[in-house]
């Protein structure tokens, strides 16, 4: 939804209301209140502390994903989840747990169905990669019974859906939906993206977390001519390494000891389409070997299989990882390195690209607003003059925490600065002349103008770092609060607190 990164452009996400619901099942109420916070700006959370008052949320609700403890009082969430899957088969089981038993892994996958085992302490960008993921199988799911529907209703309907529903999922995923400025450094990364899309070539993409990897790769499929295919997302880094050569390739029943029945892998369910591997740098040396003679031959073998399977998938991956460094230092196959990397892209972080960052935030802002139920809002200069001049070493992804942050305590209308964290009023706050609204430093004028102007910037970026508090910002220039008031009233930024700060110094 993931997420996520660069977006796609105003009005095309859904409300709250239609937002998927996701299903916490676990005892401790800490650990429901930490995956909510992770999950809920994507998805509808519902939470329960057992498997009695789980089952009564399904029954009332529409669950697209469960998140179930393994160990609960009661009932181990493996039979909770295989109760599941024979009253709610459409629904997608995830298990989490701190114990890394590889029979239970085995037992969950086969006996419940789980779509994956996710290990305690849980990552909370790999968690959300994790769900959403699960969310796309469901809907996969979903749209395969409506197809079944389509097909007895004829096939020229089915054309038609078929052909408005591509029409609708390419202009939400299109290049010109990834949000930036006129003269952003992603238009040559996207017009290269966009040129390559057409060719069935492999792409490495390469960037730090929360640049837009995985929507880049969106892109790419749904301007190619496998757009009608399934676009499969797998993270190498989320799975361990001993069960992801079965996810990706499948394995026969009897191949390993709990393989009850077969399993289709991630790239057999790709076929015709295109499959993403989301931190490839991760993979083991074995795994890469594996996965290196699946893209030569075009083919793979089912753990246990008697035989190879022909596939025809593109293969799109990603890592924030230098791999030209590691294949230097023996950490990652050459021979891989130069199959995955037929194109490379290389996503600048939002620190190199500081003119998206307003346009971004105003997206996010009323992506935001929309999210959390408010009136649209707009940021004061103030909270502009912060957002650019903060480095975003989370890049979107903190972005976006802040921003909801500041909605949160806001008190509705209009955005200020006071509403950000102070690791962001702390940082650079690149109060200068590019920030929209900011003072800046006359061109001309005599030495005690130019000095005013100079003492007017300061007294505003300490006013901001301390929220308006007269007393401590008196004590960090070491004035009195008198003193610091008459240059507050010299300057004209008496009136710049937000709801007149004077009482609350």
């Amino acid at each position: 939804m993931n997420a996520p990164d660069a977006l796609p452009g105003p009005g095309d996400l859904p409300s709250s209301d239609d937002l998927p619901i996701v299903l916490v099942v676990d005892d401790e109420v800490r650990s429901q209140e930490a995956m909510r916070r992770t999950l809920d700006e994507d998805f509808r959370i519902l939470t329960a502390s057992d498997s009695a008052s789980a089952r009564a949320l399904l029954e009332r609700h529409p669950v697209a994903v469960i998140l179930c403890d393994q160990r609960m009082p009661g009932q181990s969430g493996v039979d909770f989840l295989k109760d599941v899957r024979e009253r709610w088969p459409e629904v997608v089981r995830i298990v989490i747990s701190g114990y890394a038993d590889s029979e239970d892994i085995i037992a969950g996958v086969n006996e419940a169905g789980i779509y994956q085992y996710v290990l305690k302490p849980w990552v909370p960008d790999h968690l959300l990669g994790t769900v959403r993921s699960a969310v796309e199988a469901s809907m996969l799911q979903q749209g395969l019974h409506r197809l079944e529907i389509d097909l007895r209703a004829g096939t020229s309907a089915l054309r038609a859906r078929k052909s408005e529903k591509l029409r609708v999922v390419r202009s939400v995923f299109g290049f010109e939906r990834i949000v930036r400025s006129a003269g952003s450094p992603l238009d040559e990364v996207c017009a290269v993206a966009e040129r390559v899309a057409r060719h069935d070539l492999s792409v490495l993409i390469l960037g730090e977390s929360g640049t837009g990897k995985e929507l880049m790769a969106r892109a790419i499929h749904y301007a190619s001519p496998r757009l009608a295919g399934p676009f499969v997302v797998e993270n190498c880094a989320a799975i361990p390494d001993t069960l992801l050569e079965s996810e990706l390739f499948g394995h026969k029943r009897g191949a390993f000891t709990g393989a009850v029945e077969d399993h289709i892998g991630l790239f057999q369910r790709a076929d015709g389409g295109t499959v993403f591997l989301d931190e490839i740098g991760e993979t083991s040396p074995s795994f890469q070997v594996k996965l290196l003679r699946v893209l030569q031959e075009g083919e793979l073998r089912p753990v246990g299989a008697a035989r190879p399977v022909p596939v025809d998938v593109r293969v799109l991956s990603a890592t924030h990882r230098d791999l030209e460094a590691d294949v230097r230092a023996g950490r990652f196959r050459e021979d891989l390195y130069y199959r995955l990397a037929g194109v490379s892209l290389v996503m600048p972080p939002l620190r190199e690209r500081p003119g998206d960052v307003l346009p971004i935030a105003e997206h996010v802002l009323a992506d935001v607003c929309r999210e959390l139920g408010v009136l649209p809002a707009r940021f004061d200069d103030d909270a502009r003059a912060v957002l650019l001049g903060y480095p975003w070493p989370g890049n979107v992804r903190e972005l976006r925490n802040e921003i909801a942050r500041a909605v949160a305590l806001g008190d509705g209308g209009v955005v200020g600065a006071t509403g950000f964290s102070s690791r962001l009023l702390q940082g650079r706050t690149g109060l200068a002349p590019v920030a929209a609204g900011a003072a800046a430093l006359p061109a001309s004028g005599t030495l005690q103008e130019r000095l005013d102007a100079i003492e007017a910037m300061l007294l505003r970026e300490v006013m901001l770092r301390q929220r308006w508090n007269k007393t401590r910002a008196a004590q960090e220039l070491g004035l009195s609060r008198v003193g610091l008031r008459a240059k507050l009233l010299r300057f004209g930024l008496e009136d710049k607190a937000p709801g007149k700060a004077e009482g609350r110094g």
